[in-house]
């Protein structure tokens, strides 16, 4: 068990410092899942990737981050998780110095597994740190800023991108979206070892269930692998060996945690009893569906406004903004109407997700390709940001309120985990349904084609988020506000 930090023996203004660094970290964290996306085309054309490595680039790094969140908050737990925080975020700056010097797809693909990875071990350590430097009222008000936080990175992503790629042309301006991180990185991990207190050191604790992480690591590759390569190789007998492969992997996993469970020396990677609670179970599939459908909307939307429109970059990210500022609005009524209404707040933010990807959809159908431009995607796309900040705030809360009080910090482990995994497999189900639906005969016919498959994308992306919204009665009408704050990986 992790021995708290007295709030009363670190100083208001040290604790404030701490929690500024915390915040810059997330920020990095999070801006990094959503500004890559208006750099895909410019990546595409400057190292020749592939559309799978496009895939990968996205992909790798959600995977990457969300295997390691379990596994990070144990080993913080042990060793402290300030040192795992700095570690982490150190790991990040320099994978993101290799991003930006990769010379082929391979290298950049290798170095956005080791950002997600590198970040995935240090975001544990945040919510860790908040939740013992902080109580009360307090601790409220810092995951509060902690969430603004990554709600405002998550926005601003695509227009930060756009920026730089704009600025600093099309052939070398992506390396750029990752060279940002240096400065920051640099600024926050020698903030992190002057002002983050220390003493989080967990006198004894079980050891980590490394096994079953190789399990799970190698099921999931061997699911996303094919999902991602197949279309592009044309479904070779392989590509239907790794998925069955990768199911029965899944099946070996449980196998191993119900063993793990009886045996008793390690701690579990996913706990088996959480899944005794349907409602609970219900609730990863939601989040695991729900990340799918979200995560994968500005993939589509980039390719098809810069490769299929001959857009810039800039003008890409700006297709982002009203999805980020309704995003923006939602999150910040959320806790108000989730206090109101119970879970009526995730039964209407998913409605207008599903509501405003639908629309999306009808545009792309019904608009001729030479008259399509962003007004006509304002609306869709403000009522789908406003209901995505309506779910993501208080969706992990309701999620965690299915299983004990006692299995809160694990639940919401499990939660981040499948978030994650949930915005890499959607991230590769819609690449290859929209590199699988392209097809151009001649230069004419390049926007009708992009339009076409940007079209079948997002409608994968509406059915999955309206599979989400049955998914959302499967939870609880009310959780009890005063139950400790549970954070989940946005």
């Amino acid at each position: 068990m992790t021995s708290p930090i007295l709030p009363s023996l670190v100083s208001t203004r040290r604790r404030a410092l701490a929690l500024a660094v915390l915040i810059l970290g997330v920020g990095m964290g999070m801006l990094d899942t959503t500004i890559v996306n208006v750099a895909l085309p410019t990546i595409s054309t400057s190292i020749g990737a592939t559309e799978a490595t496009l895939s990968w680039i996205i992909s790798g790094y959600a995977l990457a981050y969300g295997l390691i969140l379990i596994p990070a908050g144990r080993i913080g737990d042990r060793v402290g998780h300030k040192w795992v925080f700095i570690v982490g975020l150190t790991g990040f700056t320099l994978a993101s110095l290799a991003c930006g010097l990769a010379d082929s797809g391979n290298a950049l693909v290798i170095g956005r597994v080791a950002q997600g990875l590198f970040g995935g071990l240090f975001f544990p350590a945040v919510t860790a740190l908040i939740q013992l430097m902080y109580s009360g009222r307090e601790r409220g008000k810092a995951f509060a800023a902690m969430g603004a936080a990554i709600g405002v990175s998550t926005a601003l992503g695509p227009i930060v991108g756009g920026v730089l790629i704009e600025w600093l042309g099309d052939a070398d301006g992506w390396r750029s979206i990752f060279f940002v991180n240096l400065p920051f990185g640099i600024i926050a991990v020698i903030a992190a070892i002057l002002v983050l207190p220390g003493g989080a050191e967990a006198a004894k604790e079980r050891g980590v269930d490394w096994f079953g992480f190789v399990l799970l690591a190698g099921a999931l590759v061997a699911i996303l692998v094919p999902l991602i390569e197949g279309q592009e190789k044309d479904w070779p007998l392989w590509t239907w060996l790794s998925l069955i492969g990768g199911a029965l992997l899944v099946v070996l996993f449980a196998v191993w945690e119900l063993g793990v469970v009886r045996r008793g020396r390690t701690s579990p990677l996913v706990p088996p009893h959480l899944f005794s609670h349907p409602a609970f179970t219900g609730g990863v599939v939601l989040a695991l569906v729900y990340f799918a459908a979200f995560t994968s909307i500005f993939f589509t939307i980039s390719i098809l406004w810069q490769s299929g429109l001959g857009h810039s970059a800039l003008e890409s990210g700006f297709v982002a903004i009203p999805f980020a500022i309704g995003s923006i609005l939602g999150a910040s009524q959320s806790d108000r109407i989730a206090h109101r209404f119970g879970r009526g707040a995730l039964v209407m933010g998913t409605a207008m997700v599903a509501l405003g990807l639908a629309a999306v959809w009808l545009v792309l159908v019904l608009v001729p390709a030479a008259d399509l431009n962003h007004w006509q995607l304002l609306a869709p796309l403000a009522v789908a940001g406003i209901g995505s900040g309506l779910f993501i705030a208080p969706n992990a809360q309701f999620i965690v309120a299915t299983v004990d009080r006692t299995e809160a910090g694990a639940a919401s482990g499990v939660i981040g985990t499948m978030q994650r995994i949930g915005s890499a497999i959607g991230i590769a189900v819609i690449g290859s349904v929209f590199f699988g639906t392209l097809k151009i005969s001649g230069a004419a016919d390049v926007a009708r084609g992009f339009v076409d498959s940007a079209a079948h994308a997002m409608a994968v992306s509406a059915i999955l988020a309206v599979v989400a919204f049955a998914l959302v009665f499967v939870l609880p009408k009310r959780v009890d506000h005063g139950a400790p704050a549970v954070v989940g990986a946005e």
